[in-house]
């Protein structure tokens, strides 16, 4: 019993670490858990967080929806979107990353991934965030600002692009959208689960807040599953994310194939 409750704590700490949505104020990013911060945040939803979100976003969050049906979420269908899989390979500290995008199981948020690599956004963005203590959890990247509040802001319409919740349960025909499974009363697990290596959208406590911020898990955390879209896994390069230190940077990502599988990129 006792083993089971501080697992239960450590869970908590490490997680209210990383949240950062909603809070007027961005935390000091570390390496550990903030003990200020854990007592408010371990009571509110699991947040891998990024940016802020307004409350004219707050009512967007929809209910599922097909990629195939009425656009329900503004502005989906214009999205990227990838359908296939794609090769991404990132450099850090002069050695490469290789990363298998799942387009098949998670269309708009690997689209949405490669076509930000395309644009070249990644290139040069620091990880924010490394959570190695009080077990691995994560490395964080992909934010624009470089201390966990930003998004990829489209220069065609002056916005930060974000997407939606994204998340493919196990036998079914397509994703679920807006929405956690938990919030969507499905119980069966995701196709692509948080296991190491997975490669995951930060997001607010808003589902459909992700925009360009990214993490690699640095170990099985099943407990993220079906609340945060992974999109897709490490390949190659393992031992090179496990040495990211925060402040590293991404000196390059490229698409090295799949890019024909990439829909309305560059939008």
């Amino acid at each position: 019993m006792q083993l089971k409750i501080y697992k239960f704590l450590v869970t908590l700490v490490v997680v209210g670490a990383l949240t950062l949505g909603g809070c007027s104020t961005p935390q000091a990013n570390s390496n550990s858990a903030s003990p200020t911060s854990t007592a408010t945040e371990a009571s509110t939803t699991t947040t891998i967080a990024t940016t802020t979100a307004t409350t004219t976003e707050a009512a967007t969050e929809t209910t599922s929806v097909s990629p195939n049906s009425s656009e329900n979420i503004p502005g989906m269908n214009d999205l990227p979107r990838l359908e296939g899989k794609a090769t991404v390979v990132m450099s850090v500290k002069g050695s490469p990353i290789t990363i298998e995008v799942d387009g098949t199981n998670a269309p708009i948020t690997a689209g949405n991934f490669v076509d930000l690599v395309q644009r070249g956004v990644y290139d040069g963005l620091a990880f924010h965030r490394v959570v190695r203590s009080p077990s691995p959890f994560v490395v964080q990247g992909g934010d624009p600002k470089g201390n966990g509040t930003g998004g990829f802001i489209d220069k065609a319409t002056g916005t930060e692009r974000r997407i939606p919740l994204e998340i493919k349960p196990k036998d079914a025909s397509e994703p679920i959208y807006g929405k956690t499974l938990k919030e969507s009363g499905v119980t069966k697990p995701p196709v692509l689960t948080h296991k190491l290596g997975a490669v995951a959208m930060a997001r607010s406590q808003l589902a459909n807040s992700a925009s360009s911020q990214f993490y690699f898990a640095l170990a099985d955390i099943e407990f993220l599953d079906g609340d945060y879209a992974v999109f897709g896994y490490v390949t190659d390069g393992m031992a090179i994310v496990d040495k990211i230190q925060q402040g590293d940077k991404i000196e390059s990502a490229k698409v090295t194939s799949g890019v024909e599988n990439l829909k309305n990129g560059g939008k």
